[in-house]
């Protein structure tokens, strides 16, 4: 539909002016209104999305977690999709945003990881060569994919070391004991600094899957766009490992006693 208000009850082709009523000429936008004209397409409005990936660490090595939700604009759409993926046998990528971009960016990992197997130097890519693998690829195809969609947390754990960073298409990377994507950033990243930094060293993996419960639920009740499905991925010194889909215990019955847009009751 063209919302241009000049255009209105015009007919579909721009090059017929039926009405007379506007000098095609000067028209604002003298083409053809048709969202498939152009050859090139890019992702600047997202379709299918998903939204917060969680990611911290913990005295043996990385937890991160994520939902199975895709959503299609507003609908809940797609409720079994991973967003963890495991990369070699050391690192694993969780994405937020766009869904096509991040099935696009595996297609790039899978074929990383090909070549370094088949290279047989004795030698694998670590968490930090896939981050600064992703880092380059992701900016370098910045104009292929929406920069405002797109981030991806990358974790790992090799040569004794824990691995825990950031990247996204505007070209920011960064490191941190705690990160967090999408509507995560704002609600369950002070939970996780607050439950986490400091503690880096001593806490448990049973307390961080535990933590990471609670931000997971935190999500549902507050983004319109998570659900209470979701998976954790593991990295240790013994491998990688992403958990069968999981479910929140939750509970609504406090909403009966809400009244406007304020926790007061009546």
């Amino acid at each position: 539909m063209d919302h241009f208000p000049t255009n209105w009850g015009r007919p579909r082709n721009d090059a017929h002016d039926a009405y007379g009523t506007f000098p095609i000429p000067q028209r604002p936008q003298n083409r053809v209104n048709d969202s498939f004209s152009d050859a090139v397409q890019r992702t600047q409005q997202p379709i299918v999305t998903g939204t917060s990936v969680l990611a911290l660490k913990y005295k043996d090595g990385i937890l991160m977690a994520a939902d199975n939700l895709a959503s299609y604009g507003s609908l809940a759409r797609f409720k079994d999709v991973q967003r963890l993926q495991a990369v070699g046998s050391t690192t694993v990528v969780g994405a937020g945003g766009d869904m096509s971009d991040f099935q696009y960016i595996q297609k790039f990992l899978d074929e990383l990881v090909i070549d370094e197997f088949s290279a047989h130097d004795g030698h694998d890519l670590g968490p930090a060569e896939i981050h600064e693998y992703l880092s380059q690829v992701m900016y370098a195809r910045r104009s292929k994919m929406n920069p405002l969609w797109n981030s991806l947390l990358v974790g790992g754990f090799k040569d004794g070391k824990r691995f825990l960073s950031y990247v996204d298409l505007l070209g920011t990377t960064y490191s941190a004991s705690t990160l967090a994507t999408g509507y995560g950033a704002y609600l369950a990243q002070p939970i996780l600094r607050k439950e986490v930094e400091g503690r880096e060293d001593t806490l448990t993996e049973e307390e961080a899957k535990k933590i990471m419960e609670t931000c997971m639920k935190v999500l549902f009740y507050r983004d319109a766009r998570s659900l209470d499905k979701y998976q954790f991925a593991t990295i240790t010194a013994q491998g990688v490992t992403i958990s069968e889909s999981q479910f929140l215990t939750t509970s609504w019955s406090f909403a009966e006693g809400i009244r406007g847009y304020g926790a007061q009751t009546q």
